[in-house]
């Protein structure tokens, strides 16, 4: 069983590193608007990393205009994200992130890991 399971999963994305919640993260993502295909930058926190395998994810936010929280998640071994760079790790406590959407300003920054 194990041997059909392997057939079926997908590669792993070479251009995504490991990522841990707290990291500071620009994700290029492709994105398809009719014939043409462009690359779209989403810069933000991961708040969490979930699963492993074929279905492992990571989630995102970012504060868009007038504050409003974006969050969006990806898929790691999806072939429309292009490359993720890691800007800066933070240092966090948690596995899961939640308390930054109740956050703005001075109170949602994240300790810098050097």
């Amino acid at each position: 069983m194990s041997d059909l399971l392997k057939a079926v999963e997908a590669p792993a994305n070479p251009n995504i590193p490991e990522l841990t919640p707290g990291d500071a993260v620009s994700v290029h993502v492709k994105i398809k608007e009719g014939t043409r295909e462009r690359i779209q930058e989403f810069k933000g926190t991961v708040l969490f990393v979930r699963g492993s395998g074929n279905d492992a994810s990571f989630t995102v936010r970012r504060l868009a205009s007038n504050g409003i929280g974006v969050e969006r998640t990806f898929l790691t071994r999806s072939p429309r994200v292009d490359k993720v760079v890691v800007e800066r790790h933070s240092v966090v406590r948690r596995a899961r992130l939640f308390f930054l959407r109740d956050r703005t300003g001075k109170s949602a920054r994240l300790k810098q890991k050097f």
